[in-house]
């Protein structure tokens, strides 16, 4: 009897490990999301930091007019309709001070609407 009791307990065991590794695994490969607010001509927050070759999602809200977010050295352009929201989803593979630009005119203060990403190993 304590021999089938023994072989049961551990059959539950190996068959529920997968299912507790898998889940754990695919908490670990989920994208980092940072939300980030862009109006009048702030992006918020305006500087964030990342790890290289970690996948990150930019959650953009736009609480006016049109926006959009634009990385040159990254490759990476987004718009963002009046009060919609967009997605920007990329992995920084290389490291350093990277500034994105609203890339969409939205008035006066537009040249000033900055957002640096951090990237660091």
């Amino acid at each position: 009897m304590k021999k089938r009791l023994m072989l049961l307990v551990l059959s539950a065991a190996a068959m529920s490990t997968p299912f507790f590794v898998n889940r754990s695994t695919v908490a670990e490969d989920a994208p980092r999301r940072i939300e980030v607010t862009a109006s009048k001509f702030t992006f918020a927050p305006s500087e964030i930091t990342l790890k290289k070759d970690q996948p990150v999602v930019l959650v953009l809200k736009s609480t006016d007019v049109p926006h959009g977010l634009k990385f040159s050295e990254l490759n990476l352009n987004v718009k963002i309709d009046k009060d919609g929201t967009a997605e920007l989803k990329f992995t920084p593979e290389k490291t350093g001070d990277f500034v994105g630009h609203c890339s969409v005119f939205c008035g006066s203060g537009h040249g000033g609407m900055m957002l640096t990403l951090h990237v660091v190993d």
